[in-house]
């Protein structure tokens, strides 16, 4: 269940300045690694050979591509925040995003979230969210990024 709950324009543009919340931790697995690569035909062996990653990688072992570190949003950003009152929503695009530390296959992940502003548009709302992807116990995002959604009425 989302952690904040808005409705409409206007109250999208009262929570500007604010933190929305936090995700559930995600385990990302060795499985969701392989299906991700799979679909992006990334097959870095630092994702997908685990043995090889133990022995090679200065990482110690696999990790996430930071593209599925990011592609988790739209499943995690709707456990932050839920808006009503429109009648659609599109991922409009991303700026900033950076991803300052590896993700550990094996490691969980969450996402926790910043309304950046909220600008009125003929038929909607433009929303930049800031949103830093951490990892349990680590000193460092895994992920630090603005995404940009557009809400229609």
């Amino acid at each position: 269940m989302a952690q904040t709950t808005v409705d409409g324009v206007e109250g999208v543009q009262g929570l500007v300045g604010q933190h929305l919340g936090y995700s559930d931790w995600v385990t990302i697995t060795q499985e969701q690694v392989q299906q991700f690569a799979d679909a992006t035909g990334d097959q870095q062996w630092i994702h997908v050979d685990p043995e090889r990653a133990k022995k090679e990688s200065p990482f110690g072992g696999p990790i996430a591509h930071g593209y599925l570190t990011l592609s988790l949003l739209p499943s995690l950003i709707p456990q932050i925040v839920t808006i009503t009152g429109f009648s659609m929503g599109v991922n409009y695009g991303t700026e900033k995003v950076r991803f300052p530390s590896p993700v550990p296959v094996g490691a969980r992940v969450r996402a926790g979230a910043t309304m950046e502003s909220a600008t009125p548009f003929a038929g909607g709302v433009a929303m930049n969210l800031a949103v830093t992807m951490e990892i349990e116990g680590g000193s460092k995002p895994a992920m630090v990024a603005t995404v940009v959604y557009r809400r229609y009425v």
